[in-house]
């Protein structure tokens, strides 16, 4: 068994056998209340290389106070299609049933996602298993492509989920945040070139999880690897926000008052600078833990770049929820985890200077929250190492008077 605690740092709960040998990547955390468990999901591969995936494994940790016991590692053999390697893991947590659903892609042999967006021919599939005792057990594999993507898959080169977590809205609909490369023109030389960009949308089901439908794709930005995270308005309205990699130096955001059916308009984080060529970061929305008087900052602060549209009266109607996102704060390498806070997500600009979880390398993350008591504890499952972010894959557990002290002596 391997102990956590939210003062004792960071526990390596998956670690790299050799430099170029077995790598554990892609990390995807849940937690479960009822049980206060949470489920460490990661893609097992022969070497750090995407091709070279292999298969998803997962560890249950059981919370007591702050202080979390982790299990041993379990290979989940059902999220397997012959022929295809697993990737991508996206857990989402369905409340009424209790049902922990696993969300992937499967990818055909040995193919590259470059190979697919170069000649224009996908090879994933979308698939997902299920477990209703907190992920002790796991249902056979569903295979959703043809159901949910169906005739589409002409015009996607490829197309991913997450990585990370999906949600569940105060509706009940569950959502997994998703990308495609879409084919916007062929060029029919000899070979044939193919013009494709990435583009977010959300999978969502409003039947517990019975049938799956599909959000439009958002075109206006290059948007690839997301998560997504619900706030409420002081009216009570609910606004799905997504934060995703980008090419564009920057993170971008995006805002839907539909649930996710689509995004109504997308923007640039200048708050969210990208590293290098970019990576995946985390996002979770969560109740303050105290009055904003009490912290001595102004949680309602809206400024005047506030979206068209999305808040046409934003300083009376300022968000009820705070979001978190973790993502490498280095502009050129994957270094130092930072963990950004948002006290008025409904507006531009809103993004505090960020508290570095984890100084050196650092990769992609996954953020969960736990609202059990007066304050949120949070949770970040992380890539990283001394030398390379492929090395480990780490927990800790924080709260936020950790994060604001850090940025106020910082």
């Amino acid at each position: 068994m391997v102990n956590a605690q939210a003062t004792s740092g960071k526990v390596t709960l998956f670690r790299q056998e050799a430099p170029r040998g077995v790598t554990y990547r892609i990390p995807a955390l849940l937690f479960l209340p009822y049980e206060s468990v949470f489920l460490a999901f990661v893609e097992k591969r022969s070497s750090p290389r995407d091709e070279h995936a292999e298969y998803l494994v997962v560890r249950r940790g059981r919370k007591k106070g702050t202080s979390v016991q982790w299990g041993p590692q379990q290979d989940l053999t059902s999220a397997l299609l012959p022929g295809h390697r697993t990737m991508n893991p996206c857990p989402v947590y369905e409340k009424e049933s209790g049902r922990v659903f696993l969300f992937f892609i499967c990818i055909r042999s040995k193919l590259t996602a470059w190979h697919q967006i170069r000649t224009g021919r996908n090879a994933a599939r979308l698939c997902y298993i299920s477990s209703q005792d907190g992920g002790r057990t796991w249902s056979q594999l569903t295979d959703l492509t043809h159901r949910v993507i169906g005739g589409d898959l002409r015009n996607w080169a490829t197309f991913a989920i997450g990585p990370g977590h999906g949600i569940q809205l105060r509706s009940g609909r569950l959502v997994v945040p998703a990308y495609a490369y879409y084919i916007h023109q062929r060029h029919f030389k000899k070979p044939v070139l193919y013009q494709t960009r990435p583009h977010c949308f959300t999978l969502y089901s409003d039947d517990r999880g019975r049938k799956w439908s599909r959000g439009q794709l958002d075109m206006s930005f290059q948007m690839e690897e997301c998560q997504v995270a619900e706030v409420t308005r002081r009216d009570n309205r609910q606004v799905l926000y997504c934060n995703a990699r980008s090419r564009e130096q920057y993170r971008v955001g995006a805002f839907s008052t539909n649930s996710g059916n689509q995004f109504e308009e997308s923007f640039l984080c200048k708050e969210l600078p990208e590293t290098g060529s970019g990576c995946q970061g985390s996002v979770v929305s969560f109740s303050p833990p105290r009055k904003p008087s009490e912290t001595g900052r102004r949680a309602t602060a809206v400024n005047s770049t506030t979206l068209p549209g999305i808040l046409p009266s934003a300083a009376r109607e300022a968000a009820k929820e705070w979001l978190l996102f973790s993502h490498p704060t280095g502009r050129r390498k994957r270094v130092n985890l930072g963990i950004y806070l948002n006290m008025s997500p409904l507006a531009k600009g809103g993004w505090e200077a960020p508290w570095v979880l984890h100084e050196g390398p650092s990769g992609y993350s996954d953020l969960a929250v736990c609202e059990e008591g007066p304050a949120p504890l949070f949770a970040c499952l992380f890539e990283s190492g001394a030398a390379s972010e492929c090395e480990e894959i780490a927990f800790e557990l924080f709260t936020i008077p950790e994060h604001l002290n850090s940025t106020r002596e910082a």
